[in-house]
């Protein structure tokens, strides 16, 4: 598996299933934290239009730009699809939120390539990388 410091220095973009646009949802909080420290958030929520002044998708087969991590905000029955939206799409690495847990759909994202990294919140392990 790859190193957190390499995901983090190698991705640009990240887009964020389940993001909302209310500040008080920890997905929120934690987008705008990785949108403020330079990656390119990609929203995608079939309830939104925009999060963080960026369009939101319905879903990740119709974001049309390359995405270098998918980022998890859903709870653990939803994230077999959006693993297999994930492979199709080509992205190096699904990063599941803090209890999000899915064995099944990491193992055949592993089998296609992609690094998994499950149950972690990615602004923590974000802010202890550049603690360093």
């Amino acid at each position: 598996m790859k190193r957190l410091s390499e995901i983090f220095e190698s991705a640009r973009t990240i887009a964020v299933v389940g993001v909302s646009s209310k500040r008080y949802r920890p997905s929120y909080g934690v987008t705008e934290y990785m949108q403020r420290a330079g990656y390119r958030i990609i929203p995608v929520n079939p309830q939104e239009t925009e999060v963080l002044g960026e369009k939101s998708y319905p879903d990740l087969d119709s974001v049309p730009d390359p995405v270098d991590i998918v980022d998890i905000f859903r709870r653990s029955e939803f994230v077999p699809d959006i693993v297999d939206a994930a492979i199709r799409k080509g992205v190096k690495v699904i990063w599941m939120q803090e209890g999000v847990i899915h064995e099944e759909a990491a193992r055949r994202a592993e089998a296609a390539g992609v690094t998994v990294i499950m149950d972690h919140c990615i602004l923590k392990e974000h802010r202890r990388m550049a603690r360093g």
